[in-house]
């Protein structure tokens, strides 16, 4: 299915218009070497998105080890972690909602540059913790940074990028993201937790810097009425000798096109709200599927699990997994149609995780000093299960299943849902209707994130009850 879902075609779907081939002369004065602006304008924005896929999973290495700190004020419960891990959500998702104001109010380059004030101050309330407070404030606050980011960088992105390179420029943000996560695993295998929070001011700075020296958006500065600065920001990207006037007439007339809002009779006919009502439901699904419980919680689901390598590790290795599976997406998504890579994509995400889950249930007990069930609290009738020896191949179970779902995911439910909100949704709706998008994900992002670990603390105690006993 290479066309948009429900047939959605023409201009009213068009992000972009198509521009006839190019002459040779053309394509040699959009070469590489007159793109490496471009190239320095797109690394300078997704930074950005480093730093969010940083700060999703900080909580992965740091939850265990709050979990036996000695420090009273910062000793979590099971309670108090599952808000730890899950109050970013709700930041991500005020972060998305304020990206629908922010993105027109100051354009798309200075929003990015505005969402390192809140990354930076929740990296340093984290670094500098003496009470849960704190924590709290600086994980909704680094939540709040990655939603706005996760907003607007695409969209300026896009908007920067020549015709030729707007597809593989497309791919960077999430790349960059998935690049974060695996930087805070390996990281957290070398440095203690507070550490963790003054390394990832580190992408921030570097985002501030660079960005001050980059263009606006020509197409946010065309919207504003401020042709001359949009046409020079154009040749500035595109490069001293490169003829850009007949892009900036094209970007003109699709501003012209859009500047209308789309009116609440519009929005309940069946071409506007059929598509977002879709675009909706993929989102809604994409977080069904516990990816965001899983990253965030990576490490102390390991950690509870009987394991042959290190739960660090583990995470590390995981985390290599996804970047490697997110770059193999981006080059195959185009051969295999999206519903397809969906159903696919499905089915190993539910083998990987039937998988774990029964491993977790027959499979054998953890007995390392950092699992949540010892020696010293098993009753008779779980030491009936066997123990999990230090060199049982069948303890790489929980690594390979998880590397397997990570990979499912990678393949078709990431991406596509992402990529089916530019197919389906209309130009006129698309604001509203992102934002609308953005707020189901993240909430249910938390709802799932909240229930976690309070499920999983749930079940010795109903284990127990089952078998009339109780601890």
């Amino acid at each position: 299915m290479q066309e948009p879902l429900l047939g959605a075609e023409g201009p009213d779907y068009d992000t972009f218009p198509e521009r006839p081939p190019p002459s040779p002369g053309d394509r040699a004065r959009v070469g590489a070497l007159q793109n490496k602006r471009v190239f320095l304008a797109t690394f300078a924005a997704v930074l950005g998105n480093f730093s969010f896929g940083y700060a999703l999973v900080y909580t992965s290495p740091v939850i265990p080890a709050l979990e036996h700190s000695l420090d009273p004020d910062l000793h979590l419960t099971k309670s108090q972690a599952s808000w730890f891990g899950s109050v970013f959500t709700l930041g991500a998702a005020a972060g998305g909602l304020s990206a629908m104001i922010l993105n027109d109010l100051l354009g798309r380059k200075l929003s990015i540059m505005f969402s390192a004030v809140p990354s930076a101050a929740g990296y340093a309330l984290m670094a500098g913790a003496h009470g849960l407070w704190m924590l709290l404030l600086g994980r909704t606050l680094t939540g709040f940074a990655g939603g706005l980011t996760a907003a607007c960088i695409p969209v300026y992105v896009s908007e920067i990028a020549p015709p030729g390179v707007r597809g593989a420029l497309g791919a960077t943000p999430q790349l960059m993201a998935v690049f974060g996560s695996l930087s805070l695993y390996t990281l957290g295998l070398l440095l203690p937790w507070r550490w963790l929070a003054v390394a990832g001011e580190a992408p921030v700075l570097v985002m501030i810097l660079l960005l001050s020296f980059m263009p606006n958006s020509p197409r946010f500065l065309l919207s504003r009425g401020r042709d001359e600065e949009a046409l020079q920001a154009l040749a500035w990207l595109r490069g001293v000798d490169a003829d850009v006037h007949w892009e900036f007439e094209q970007i003109q007339d699709n501003v012209r096109r859009q500047s209308s809002q789309v009116s609440w009779a519009e929005a309940r006919a069946p071409h506007m709200c059929r598509p977002i009502a879709v675009a909706l439901l993929m989102r809604f699904l994409q977080q069904l599927t516990g990816i965001t419980p899983i990253l965030v919680y990576l490490q102390s689901i390991f950690d509870s699990t009987a394991v042959l390598l290190p739960p660090k590790d583990d995470a590390a290795i995981v985390g290599a997994v996804r970047l490697l599976s997110v770059l193999i997406a981006a080059l195959t998504m185009d051969l295999a149609g999206r519903k397809v890579l969906l159903f696919v994509s499905a089915a190993i995400m539910f083998a990987a995780n039937l998988t774990l889950g029964l491993y977790i249930h027959f499979g054998p007990r953890p007995v390392s000093p950092n699992s949540t069930a010892g020696l010293e609290s098993m009753s008779w009738g779980d030491l009936a299960q066997p123990l999990a020896a230090p060199t049982s191949y069948l303890t790489l179970v929980p690594l390979l299943a998880t590397m397997l779902f990570i990979m499912g995911y990678a393949m078709g439910w990431g991406p596509i849902t992402w990529l089916l909100m530019s197919e389906v949704l209309p130009l006129r709706a698309r604001g509203v209707a992102s934002g609308l998008c953005v707020l189901a994900s993240w909430l249910t992002a938390f709802v799932l994130t909240k229930s976690f670990l309070p499920v999983v603390a749930l079940k010795p105690a109903r284990s127990y009850e089952a078998r009339g006993k109780f601890p």
